[in-house]
């Protein structure tokens, strides 16, 4: 039902234990668009850990205080990272009895983790019993729900006793996708370009995005003599995979850029690539590939993932050739086809891509994200 249905536009409370990168992304980009008002409580994006510990008691300090003055809402919202029973538990009864919505941007029982150590399951539980609490569970991609349920059947049951298994049919029967917008403006199909094929990898620089994988692919590239272009972004952190440094000098004469971009160089390396590869080994969603096909750019991807959803593949037969098999060989022989064929044909296969991604543009994102929440109001009347 349309939010227009509801005799004023919503109020909704947003908290945001981890208020930076796609979360932020996401709150703003939605509530810049949206026919309803927010209000957002966010903390900064550090700690991730901390923040998932103690966010509870800081945002119910915060909303307590808001209703002291005032302030009132109609729908509460909020991400992974808050343990939402817990903050119902401390907040004003105002607040905790609104219907509620918890947003999985990840979850802490598939997040990849570098070393092979136990997992502290403590913030997977957490994750379990905020979804319990909420009304209603959003996750960004139709595989992130699956592999959740998949990974939180398995926890229960390695559990000794009390194994609350009820809960996975429960969170299951609660949940759909709703994914994130983008906002990137789009590039038609231009005049045959010159020079060499520009080859984009946009992703953090972790170990699970497997980086050897691309490293290794550009090799093959350069033994053949192919003539490329290479453009490594994405965040890091302090402990950064060592193929990048070893890469950067072997590459240096191929790469056109390296390391985090500023917003507005980061929107035109988008639009100056021929081709997004991704070597991911684990993905939730892909909002930087689906920038980068939004933006034009060629997609070449891992058959595996939240990828063939986000090409609708099963639907769309002829978009298996935006999929490679995982290898470095398989890569390379792919970039080394792709870069054979006239940028005029790469354009035109690439808009099809383009045209399938187009559904996530925010334009049509924020009004059904809208129109959910006003749904879940109207079914609370």
């Amino acid at each position: 039902m349309p939010a227009s249905v509801l005799e004023r536009p919503c109020r909704i409370l947003a908290l945001e234990p981890y208020y930076g990168g796609s979360h932020r992304a996401f709150l703003e980009g939605w509530r810049e668009r949206s026919s309803h008002e927010f209000t957002i409580f966010g903390l900064p994006a550090y700690k991730w850990k901390w923040r998932m510990r103690h966010a509870a008691v800081t945002l119910a300090a915060e909303a307590t205080e808001a209703v002291s003055n005032g302030q009132q809402w109609d729908v509460l919202f909020c991400s992974d990272m808050l343990n939402l029973a817990e903050f119902r538990g401390l907040a004003p009864e105002s607040i905790a009895s609104l219907p509620s919505i918890l947003y999985f941007h990840e979850n802490q029982l598939t997040y990849p983790v570098q070393k092979e150590d136990p997992r502290d399951f403590h913030f997977a539980f957490s994750n379990c019993v905020a979804a319990v609490a909420a009304n209603i569970c959003w996750f960004n991609a139709q595989s992130h729900l699956a592999e959740s349920c998949v990974a939180l059947a398995g926890l229960l049951q390695r559990r000794t006793d009390y194994q609350p298994r009820d809960a996975v049919t429960a969170i299951r029967q609660k949940s759909c996708v709703q994914p994130p917008g983008v906002d990137i403006r789009t590039r038609k199909a231009s005049a045959e370009a010159a020079g060499p094929l520009s080859i984009l990898w946009s992703a953090r620089w972790e170990h699970d995005k497997n980086p050897k994988v691309f490293f290794d692919s550009l090799r093959s590239l350069k033994r053949q003599g192919v003539a490329f272009t290479v453009t490594v972004v994405g965040e890091s952190f302090r402990s950064v995979p060592t193929e990048f440094e070893a890469a950067r000098r072997e590459f240096s004469e191929h790469i056109s850029a390296w390391g985090f971009l500023p917003r507005h160089e980061y929107v035109a390396a988008l639009h100056a690539a021929d081709v997004i590869v991704s070597t991911a080994l684990h993905e939730f969603f892909g909002i930087a590939v689906v920038e980068a096909m939004m933006a034009g750019a060629y997609p070449l991807l891992p058959n595996r993932l939240s990828y063939p959803e986000l090409l609708a593949r099963d639907a769309n037969p002829e978009n298996a050739e935006f999929f490679y098999s995982g290898t470095a060989t398989h890569l390379s022989a792919r970039l080394a086809e792709l870069a054979g064929t006239s940028r005029r044909e790469l354009a035109r296969s690439a808009q099809r891509s383009q045209e399938v991604v187009a559904r996530y543009a925010w334009s049509r994102r924020a009004p059904a994200l809208d129109e959910a929440v006003s749904r879940l109001l109207e079914s609370r009347k």
